[in-house]
């Protein structure tokens, strides 16, 4: 059983950066595509990021006016999203995802619990 697990969330001032991580401790996802989902209060869950789970080839979400960048170290298991520009509208719980086709939320296969990153303006 795939086990993601987020880290790097909090609180940022608007114009600040943060860097989420998720990996799985206890088993490799090197043969999983990985990626981001983020779902605000009050709004419906919202795709940020993907990436192939050779690390070539990535996908980001409309609206991030290429403020997100999605990368993965194989060697340290590990997928990350850096944020920069963060606005207070960029606030949501933030979810690891991973799989095969993880671009669309009912299709994902591997669900994280969650982030939180707060930005206050």
């Amino acid at each position: 059983q795939v086990r993601l697990e987020e880290s790097g969330g909090g609180l940022v001032q608007a114009g600040g950066s943060l860097r989420l991580s998720c990996a799985d401790p206890g088993r490799t996802l090197s043969s999983y595509n990985l990626g981001w989902f983020r779902q605000a209060p009050g709004k419906e869950r919202e795709f940020v990021a993907a990436i192939s789970w050779d690390g070539d080839v990535t996908y980001y979400g409309h609206s991030l006016n290429r403020r997100f960048t999605i990368s993965r170290d194989l060697a340290k298991n590990t997928v990350y999203l850096q944020m920069w520009m963060l606005q207070p509208e960029d606030t949501a719980v933030y979810y690891c995802v991973g799989g095969s086709r993880i671009r669309d939320a009912e299709t994902v296969d591997y669900w994280g619990k969650g982030i939180l990153v707060t930005v206050s303006s």
